[in-house]
């Protein structure tokens, strides 16, 4: 899989986020988006997710040399992010049978042995509204993690953990997003330290002059 970025920019009204990105992700990869908080991290990530609209330039995606259409990117990817909420009313157990009805899960998965691999068994048949900052976090990498996409999108993905559950996103990245396309926007060393390319964001707030 491969994701093209021509000349691509996002502006909120006047003010330019980033502009004149020229880029490309590959499957196999693992990429962390960077730069300062309030920088455009996260608006990046959710302009290649196709969550936001971009203001110019162009996003190609591409599987195999063919070119995948706007409508099916959903398909390939899986997000998790601070601003994506929970069904918190769903217990954990209903959750995840509920995404799976959507978004597949890994061949030889289930919600049954996605949830012992978060350690979250006790709480399988409790409401999310219930469950800690942490233990929702968890569900959040799960849900994006466990999902038979070709591509990965992690934004802060250990904010709200411990220890525990930071040992326990790095076990994920290793064992479960080894060949697929991966991106993290942080800056935590912690969270990017295995990442193999780094995109800094604050490389396109310079504007050429006219």
């Amino acid at each position: 899989m491969r994701i093209e970025l021509q000349n691509l920019g996002k502006r909120f009204n006047q003010q330019w986020i980033f502009r004149h990105l020229d880029y490309e992700f590959h499957s196999g990869q693992s990429y962390a988006i960077v730069g300062p908080n309030g920088s455009g991290k996260s608006t990046l990530l959710q302009v290649v997710a196709g969550s936001i609209e971009k203001s110019e330039g162009k996003l190609n995606w591409s599987n195999d040399h063919q070119p995948i259409e706007a409508e099916l990117h959903f398909k390939q990817l899986s997000l998790a992010a601070p601003y994506l909420e929970l069904i918190e009313e769903l217990t954990l157990t209903e959750f995840l049978d509920f995404h799976e009805s959507f978004k597949p899960f890994l061949p030889g998965w289930n919600t049954q042995s996605i949830i012992q691999y978060i350690h979250l068994e006790h709480s399988a048949n409790k409401q999310i509204r219930l469950f800690s900052s942490g233990m929702k976090q968890r569900v959040k990498l799960a849900q994006a993690v466990f999902s038979n996409t070709n591509m990965v999108l992690l934004d802060e993905p250990t904010s709200n953990l411990d220890l525990d559950g930071i040992a326990l996103y790095r076990k994920m990245i290793s064992e479960l997003c080894a060949g697929r396309l991966l991106i993290v926007c942080s800056n935590d060393e912690n969270e990017i330290d295995f990442c193999t390319n780094r995109l800094n964001v604050m490389d396109y707030k310079k504007i050429p002059a006219a």
